[in-house]
């Protein structure tokens, strides 16, 4: 019956143009303003001057005292050759760093310095990108210690276009479109799910929760899939605890939620694949993924297991569900020994880093929508300030195609 299913799904799939992104307003990246994804991008030289303030922010933090009038005369000379330049393994190792430190959508930026940078820029074959990506999951897991990790695969230039990742993250779920608007999985990923099943993937065994192949294009411009092996993907089984029926819902989430489809933008260079991860902070997966309604949409569920009225608003049954939900997520991931952190401890900690950085004399930009948790905000001190939102560089950034590539519309 699964597989009777899943080819049916593939007879059926939705045009592209169903599951084109509401247009963006990010910066488009300043080496290539590529369209759809499959069209070949137009490439354009690195900007000198932004070349040039990022080997001075480079020298005035990491080397002090030290004059970067040679190494800018020297990127300078590299860019007008051949319309681009490569950064050295410290430059990129710091730049990666300072990308995080300049997110300011992430409540995480306290532990920017331990992100460890697997320098893979030789890698440009989707073949290879995919293998690095399953090594870079391993690594990253460390027995579900997790480390914060990047890896920096070849950077887009004048003369041929760097690898991209189609897939928000190394490891998502599947969507299923099963008629009338259902959805088996993850609605997130119902376009990436219709690309993978045209492009050839069998489908997973027809759960909730099963694991995508990666989708890799290279300088050919095509989409190719990759399985990722079950040994690179540690997953927690969602447990309450105290309630033994929740193990009924069968729920489960993976432990690393790696970026894969951003831009790394260090020094007006774009590295278009470079998957980063931390840890993650319980209310992105119980407050999140497993709640929002056009996710999972797990709160009602819940809330009748637990015997609530959910008739009204005013019952606050959607508070309660949420917080058994996120009471899960957490006592889970302990019970497996998987890293995780509470938006209560993680909010402390990003005032900690605000203070830090102001003593340096840095300003941290951040995104208040962002940074204040989904769950219980103003029950956490970040809720009560403001931020200045100003985004400074090097920065993780999201272009449009990258939208359109997640989504899993494809002009070829």
């Amino acid at each position: 019956m699964r597989k009777s299913l899943l080819r049916s799904l593939r007879r059926a799939v939705v045009p592209e143009e169903a599951h084109a992104p509401a247009p963006a307003t990010e910066r488009r990246c300043p080496v290539t303003g590529s369209g759809l994804p499959g069209a070949a991008p137009h490439v354009a030289g690195v900007p000198v001057e932004e070349a040039e303030d990022f080997v001075r922010l480079h020298h005035r933090e990491e080397r002090p005292g030290v004059d970067p009038s040679a190494r800018i005369a020297a990127v300078r000379a590299e860019i007008d050759a051949t319309g681009t330049y490569r950064h050295t393994a410290d430059e990129l190792a710091y730049g990666a760093r300072v990308a995080w430190r300049n997110s300011n959508r992430c409540i995480g930026r306290l532990y920017w310095r331990s992100l460890r940078v697997r320098d893979r820029r030789h890698v440009e074959d989707a073949e290879s990108v995919a293998r690095d990506a399953v090594l870079h999951l391993r690594e990253a897991t460390n027995g579900g210690h997790i480390r914060p990790l990047i890896t920096v695969f070849a950077p887009d230039t004048p003369d041929r276009p760097g690898p991209r990742i189609w897939n928000e993250q190394l490891v998502r779920y599947a969507g299923y479109r099963t008629g009338g608007g259902a959805v088996l999985g993850d609605p997130r990923n119902a376009g990436l799910t219709e690309l993978a099943l045209r492009l050839g993937w069998p489908g997973g065994p027809g759960t909730p929760f099963d694991v995508l192949p990666l989708v890799v294009e290279d300088a050919d411009r095509k989409p190719r899939l990759f399985d990722l092996p079950s040994d690179a993907v540690l997953e927690v089984e969602l447990r309450h605890p105290e309630d033994d029926w929740y193990a009924d819902l069968r729920l489960r989430w993976h432990a690393v939620p790696a970026i894969a489809n951003m831009c790394l933008e260090i020094g007006g260079v774009c590295y278009p694949a470079a998957p980063f991860n931390g840890w993650y902070m319980g209310t992105e997966i119980g407050a999140r993924n497993l709640a929002d309604t056009d996710r999972y949409d797990l709160l009602p569920r819940v809330a009748q297991l637990l015997g609530l009225d959910t008739t009204s608003d005013r019952s606050l049954w959607k508070d309660r569900a949420l917080v058994e939900l996120n009471r899960a997520v957490l006592h889970s991931f302990d019970r497996a020994g998987v890293t995780v952190t509470d938006h209560h401890t993680e909010s402390r900690r990003f005032l900690t880093h605000v203070d830090r950085e102001e003593s340096r004399g840095r300003g941290v930009g951040a995104d208040w929508s962002w940074i204040v948790p989904p769950m219980s905000g103003a029950a956490t001190p970040v809720f009560h300030r403001t931020y200045d939102s100003t985004e400074w560089r090097p920065a993780y950034v999201q272009h449009p195609d990258a939208r359109a590539r997640a989504a899993g519309v494809w002009n070829g």
